[in-house]
């Protein structure tokens, strides 16, 4: 089993192979919590969001189709969590204390944290107006260096769909800007 790739792996899991679930998380667990943890500002959401994956590829591992990477799938499981857990950020507030309406609709990750010295406050400030799907996109073509064809692989969507969403990042920060 340990040859297996992790398409097979994938197949095995949905047929309830704990072994090979156990094979697959060995695999790819230190990689996604590597990139959880560079996109969550809060170490224990990062570790939460990467029990959430794993147990969605146990439960969902059957609806696998195979005809794509196994870790673009992995990777779209991730960033749905991701994108679904700063959704409920921004409707249910962290803080006890009143927060502005600022730290309501957007709190940096540590990777945005470190890189505030780079941008301006204007680019800051459009960035963090884009929807969180397309910030994704901007973030594994920018940031990340990944091609289109990488990037559509990692996010688990066609390569014309991040085009399109860079495309239109690129038209929503230039409007912002200008």
């Amino acid at each position: 089993m340990m040859e297996a790739d992790d398409r097979e792996l994938l197949r095995l899991v949905g047929k309830g192979d704990r072994r090979a679930f156990d094979l697959f998380y060995a695999r790819n667990a230190p990689w996604l919590a590597l990139r959880l943890r560079r996109r969550c500002r809060d170490a224990e959401l990062a570790d939460e969001m990467l029990q959430e994956v794993f147990l969605t590829v146990w439960r969902a591992a059957g609806s696998y189709r195979g005809d794509g990477e196994a870790v673009g799938w992995l990777w779209s499981i991730a960033t749905r969590r991701l994108i679904d857990a700063n959704r409920r950020a921004r409707v249910r507030p962290q803080t006890v204390d009143a927060p502005d309406d600022a730290q309501l609709a957007w709190s940096p990750s540590a990777e945005e944290e470190a890189m505030a010295g780079a941008y301006d406050a204007r680019l800051e400030q459009a960035l963090r107006q884009l929807s969180p799907e397309l910030r994704a996109v901007l973030q594994a073509t920018v940031l990340d260096g990944l091609t289109v064809r990488e990037a559509a692989l990692v996010l688990g969507l066609p390569e014309g769909t991040v085009k399109t969403r860079a495309m239109r990042a690129r038209r929503e920060l230039r409007a912002s800007l200008s």
